[in-house]
């Protein structure tokens, strides 16, 4: 049983996020998790421009997802930065190829979950989440988020991301601040529940 983490990251946030994910998964025994990333949209002039070519090189070892073999995995949690309340473009241009498995019904069934970064505090963390959904909705995928059973979200001892429609984190304006240990926490619990889940479904 397969479970694919697919995320875009820019700086390096979303990146990391992701590993955390990764690690939940494979708590989970019989469960096996895949890390991919979706295609760069941005040439390495523009990276380069927006001082994010380093981040992007320490990504290289990770493999570029194909649309097709999203088919191949029983359930999909899919990492992406915020811009303006909804998924970034690369992750949308991604999507909008998904066409073909939309029409043969593929995901119909399959379990898929979202996580996310912002640049502050009340950046579109949510909307992001609730936004992606309806793509996931529409592909007939099975949605789950993050329960309160991860009590570390209603702390109230430091500014930090995760609600219960998915693990987040903010970055903060500049970009300065990595995830912390409590939102870290939070993707890999998303990540153990979500194979959970699906091992539900699917033993």
């Amino acid at each position: 049983m397969k479970i694919l983490v697919l995320y875009y990251s820019l700086y390096g946030h979303v990146y990391q996020m992701a590993r955390a994910v990764l690690k939940g998964i494979e708590q989970v025994e019989g469960v096996k998790g895949v890390l991919k990333k979706v295609p760069e949209t941005l040439s390495e002039e523009v990276l380069t421009k927006m001082n994010a070519l380093e981040f992007k090189q320490k990504q290289e070892n990770v493999p570029i997802c194909t649309v097709e073999e999203l088919a191949d995995y029983q359930g999909i949690i899919f990492g992406t930065p915020t811009r303006f309340g909804n998924m970034c473009a690369q992750m949308r241009q991604f999507l909008d190829a998904t066409g073909k498995l939309w029409a043969r019904g593929s995901l119909i069934g399959k379990v898929g979950s979202v996580f996310v970064s912002t640049a502050t505090q009340h950046g579109g963390q949510e909307s992001t989440i609730l936004n992606f959904h309806t793509t996931l909705l529409h592909h007939g995928m099975i949605i789950v988020g993050l329960p309160y059973s991860f009590q570390e979200q209603m702390g109230l001892e430091e500014i930090m991301g995760c609600s219960p429609y998915g693990a987040s984190t903010i970055a903060g304006g500049d970009g300065s601040r990595w995830p912390s240990d409590k939102e870290l926490a939070g993707a890999t619990f998303q990540g153990s529940y979500v194979a959970k889940i699906t091992k539900k479904l699917f033993s």
